[in-house]
């Protein structure tokens, strides 16, 4: 799914063996960096794969679904170009910058929202049996592919129940993702693009619709502020 080693790791670095003149600290702060990479690389694989494993009818429902603040931001994110092809082209560019996590937060907030509901007062740190308690209820509700997806999100904003999720994600018989499917060793063909042009009017048509969307909202909130005062 993309060029750099973001796959899902599970094997620690042997950090025994100290180099000549190095000390126990800076070993130890070395170890330190080095866990944190791996650990945020594990964490961008498996939202990596909660992504490809989600299908294309369901980021459409998922899209469809937002209320006007989260598609807005969802188009600020797609530079205009909401739907299935913009989201997977932007998170195929914004895998390690932020991009991502980003579509992602947007895509499953109301998933989000109701697993806090559900978990309570336990919504901080809550244990295995709790998640398995909530989690089906938001498959029924969300779907499974957005509710992995906001559970591979939560790793990837390294919540404090992190290490239990991605245990959930890889082990539990509901919501563990498929195996990462293996890379190509040689380049990757590109599928044809359409052409400049087409993609300008494209593009055109898109913000022409966004903004028609922005003035009838705008629209209607003038009139429910006018109804108010009479």
């Amino acid at each position: 799914m993309t060029d750099l080693a973001v796959s899902d790791y599970s094997e620690t670095i042997p950090l025994d063996a100290q180099m000549p003149g190095t000390s126990d600290a800076s070993v130890a702060i070395a170890s330190t960096d080095v866990n944190q990479v791996k650990n945020r690389l594990q964490a961008l694989g498996l939202l990596d794969r909660a992504f490809a494993n989600l299908s294309d009818e369901a980021i459409t429902a998922a899209v469809d679904a937002l209320g006007e603040e989260h598609r807005e931001a969802l188009d600020e994110l797609l530079g205009g170009e909401t739907g299935v092809e913009p989201i997977r082209e932007a998170i195929g560019r914004g895998r390690l910058d932020g991009t991502m996590e980003s579509i992602a937060l947007v895509l499953t907030d109301a998933c989000l929202a109701e697993c806090i509901e559900e978990l309570g007062p336990a919504a901080e740190r809550p244990s295995s049996d709790q998640l398995r308690d909530v989690i089906p209820g938001l498959v029924d509700h969300h779907g499974l592919g957005i509710t992995q997806l906001m559970l591979a999100s939560t790793v990837a904003g390294e919540a404090p129940a992190a290490a239990i999720i991605r245990d959930l994600l890889k082990h539990d018989d509901l919501v563990k993702l498929p195996p990462a499917e293996p890379r190509a060793s040689g380049p990757v063909l590109q599928k044809p693009k359409a052409d400049d042009a087409e993609r300008e009017a494209l593009k055109a048509k898109r913000k022409e619709l966004k903004k028609a969307k922005q003035d009838a909202a705008k629209a209607r909130r003038e009139q429910s502020t006018q109804a108010k005062r009479r």
